[in-house]
């Protein structure tokens, strides 16, 4: 029996993408993560914001494909971390 609950299903989901995003940062793929960490915290943003930020884009990207029955959008990706703090609509 699973006594997981929706909390436990989004910490886990919010950790996930924060491991990849980290995992991008280590490989330095794709390069807009690392320049979109490091003009962040150059405008004063803490490193657990901006990897909160950058794993809702991780989210819509991996939902957006999901949906739309297509490969990972690498360049589209880039694009919306590279517009953070601004979030797309």
């Amino acid at each position: 029996m699973n006594d997981a609950t929706p909390e436990d299903d989004e910490t886990f989901a919010e950790e996930t993408l924060i491991q990849a995003i980290e995992n991008q940062l280590e490989a330095g793929e794709p390069a807009a993560t690392q320049a979109t960490l490091n003009k962040l915290t150059l405008v004063g943003y803490e490193r657990d914001e901006i990897l909160k930020l950058m794993t809702l884009v991780l989210a819509r990207e991996i939902r957006q494909m999901l949906e739309q029955d297509r490969p990972f959008d690498v360049e589209g990706y880039e694009t919306q971390l590279r517009n953070l703090p601004d979030l797309a609509e």
